[in-house]
């Protein structure tokens, strides 16, 4: 039946290929609160135990941030932006020096995060060298309504880097579209 409806009625038209975050890569722009985003750099990271992850480095032209992609059993995404590791209240280089792990809570910005999650992984930037991973320990972070998030990530004996994000969810990305050359 549907084939002569097709024949002697109106076309169906062919449904339009839609993108999800799992599909951004180098170049590729999108929608976020309001902004258009362009990827700028795609970064790898291997957790072990065949589970991988990926991190998108994106700017709108006057700012950068940080897009964080997981796939478990949902997509799980991060937006997140660089601070100083001295933004965070007490000393939590010298606490992990010391203990060989930070507190089990911190306070940054007059909130109170809580700790969620030490993983050890290795870390690649997509587009360099194959061979090139980097070992590093993060530390997740997530305030008592787990919107928002600080992870902390050491790169060597005294090597630190902080970020702080919030939890989007999928429909928060929208328009993703391969830059034209």
């Amino acid at each position: 039946m549907s084939f002569f409806k097709n024949l002697f009625g109106k076309k169906e038209e062919p449904k339009p290929f839609s993108r999800t975050v799992l599909d951004l890569d180098q170049g590729f722009i999108f929608e976020y609160d309001l902004s258009t985003w362009e990827v700028q750099a795609v970064y790898e990271y291997d957790w072990g135990d065949e589970e991988f992850s990926k991190e998108f480095k994106v700017s709108d032209g006057k700012d950068t941030y940080y897009l964080a992609v997981e796939e478990d059993d949902t997509i799980e995404m991060l937006w997140s932006q660089k601070i100083p590791l001295r933004a965070i209240e007490g000393n939590i280089a010298k606490e992990i020096e010391e203990n060989e792990r930070p507190p089990e809570q911190i306070v940054y910005d007059a909130k109170t995060y809580y700790l969620d999650e030490e993983s050890a992984g290795y870390f690649h930037e997509q587009g360099s060298d194959e061979d090139n991973w980097a070992e590093f320990m993060v530390w997740d972070y997530y305030d008592k309504k787990e919107a928002f998030n600080i992870s902390i990530e050491q790169w060597g004996p005294r090597s630190f880097e902080a970020s702080h994000g919030k939890v989007l969810q999928q429909h928060e990305i929208s328009e993703i579209l391969p830059r034209k050359l």
